[in-house]
């Protein structure tokens, strides 16, 4: 984020803060999608920790990120735990419905299946570069590595989508 741009977020308002949601909400959503069920509650908690923090950080978009994933890792966690202790309950009691197969939007079903059996370091940049904006530098500020190895394991990530997919490279024009 610019000085310019991170100056305007240092007295944080009800405005500035409803500017922030509206433009990074759903890439964050998408984000912590990744971890857990509830990607809209680990997003929402990391703006309310930003607003609790008073001056937002100097990097407050991989900082958002970082929240956000962790937050989304310990909620995982968390389900985790809580479903193993339903199920032992659950075990006994029959069950009412039978999943559905819905077989509209193959092509999306099928990019999601090909993107979940990526390494999750690798998915994790993937998302957070296509669909979240960040450049490899900010990615790399998020998840503790270098801008370098982000966008190996971007560039390697999406030729192995492409091969799953069936998806031909572009054609460059020279």
């Amino acid at each position: 984020m610019p000085r310019r741009e991170r100056r305007q977020y240092l007295s944080m308002g009800p405005e500035q803060l409803a500017e922030l949601v509206d433009r990074y909400a759903a890439a964050l959503v998408l984000y912590a999608r990744q971890w857990c069920a509830t990607p809209e509650d680990v997003v929402q908690t990391a703006f309310l920790k930003l607003v609790r923090l008073g001056t937002p950080p100097d990097n407050l978009l991989p900082w958002l990120y970082k929240v956000v994933r962790n937050g989304a890792i310990d909620a995982s966690r968390a389900a985790r735990r809580r479903h193993r202790y339903e199920a032992a309950a659950a075990d006994s009691a029959p069950r009412w419905f039978q999943p559905s197969y819905d077989p509209t939007g193959l092509d999306a079903r099928a990019a999601s299946e090909a993107l979940s059996g990526l390494p999750a370091e690798t998915r994790e940049i993937i998302v957070a570069h296509l669909w979240g904006g960040l450049t490899f530098e900010q990615i790399a500020q998020a998840v503790g590595s270098s801008a370098a190895t982000c966008y190996r394991r971007y560039a390697a990530g999406i030729e192995t989508l492409r091969q799953k997919l069936g998806a031909e490279r572009p054609v460059r024009a020279t």
